[in-house]
């Protein structure tokens, strides 16, 4: 027997059907939150000894939820992914208040546990190239290796989530000089393509077995279909190994690693915001920390009274 009732079960489709509507959550996000509120909701009927419909869930006390809270921590639930999950409940929370009329305030009023924001973990200026050259190394197939240098060539040198640049299709090739591009939350940003970026596209699509297509993704896998991030990110784990370089050398890395390295060049956090997507210039502005961070560590390796 399911622990949610299905007047939650059905209240929280519709939270998430409104998630995805009016405010352009990914379906990544969506289930998140998806498996963040029904093991809340989980909890809630096994502290209770009985299913919560909603008039229950509406009672729920400040008492509950420092239950909840503890019952995470004692799972091994770090301190970051515990505000995740309170986060998603607690807009969960917000809507269906609004909805069925009752006081959140035990839920809302609820404290995330603190933590330290992880910086962005890029790569030095050399790392990134020697890592687009390494990747080029590790396939014995012609075009699968012009595919993962022009994947990883759009990450680094467009600033693209790997999401973003396996979304492309055959009308984005030949690259044009920049793209528009749709990211998290549905926010289109246009980003310039540099040249490297577009000859190493063209070599992957002079290559590759697979003929384009309008509608068919630009990237494809061996077999002719869409190709998977993971082929990328396995590809990268084999560089980075060969490279000695950290596990942080990962796809994604290498968009961090062009945004910070734009920041030095002297880009404005105005312009990495828009090319990056980012909703916020806060999200932005972790790259002045990794800047200044690497400014201290020159400073203090290089300085005579340091």
């Amino acid at each position: 027997m399911s622990l949610i009732s299905p007047a939650c079960r059905d209240a929280l489709q519709h939270w998430l059907d409104s998630l995805g509507a009016l405010a352009g959550r990914s379906e990544n996000t969506q289930t998140a939150y998806r498996g963040d509120v029904t093991e809340f909701l989980s909890f809630m009927t096994l502290h209770h000894s009985e299913r919560q419909g909603l008039a229950a869930l509406a009672r729920i006390t400040v008492s509950d939820m420092r239950a909840w809270m503890a019952d995470q921590r004692a799972a091994g639930v770090g301190a970051r992914s515990l505000a995740r999950k309170l986060s998603a409940v607690k807009s969960f929370y917000r809507w269906l208040s609004e909805r069925e009329g009752f006081e959140p305030t035990a839920v809302l009023s609820t404290r995330a546990p603190k933590f330290t924001k992880k910086l962005p973990r890029p790569l030095a200026e050399d790392a990134a190239r020697a890592m687009i050259d390494t990747v080029e190394m590790q396939s014995t197939n012609d075009w699968v290796s012009a595919r993962d240098v022009a994947v990883v060539t759009l990450l680094y040198g467009c600033g693209l989530r790997i999401s973003e640049a396996l979304s492309l299709t055959g009308t984005d090739a030949p690259l044009p000089a920049t793209l528009r591009i749709v990211g998290k939350g549905d926010k289109e940003r246009i980003v310039p393509v540099l040249p490297a970026a577009q000859t190493a596209v063209e070599r992957y699509v002079q290559l590759c077995p697979h003929p384009q297509a309008p509608d068919k993704a630009l990237f494809r896998g061996v077999r002719g279909g869409p190709l998977n991030p993971r082929a990328i990110q396995g590809v990268m784990a084999k560089a980075r190994m060969q490279l000695g370089l950290p596990a942080t050398a990962t796809p994604h890395a290498m968009r961090h690693s062009f945004a910070t390295h734009l920041l030095s060049a002297g880009g404005d956090l105005r312009s990495i915001q828009e090319l990056l997507g980012h909703a916020s210039l806060s999200t932005t502005q972790a790259y002045t920390a990794v800047d200044t961070a690497r400014l201290m560590e020159v400073y203090n390796r290089a300085h005579p009274k340091a």
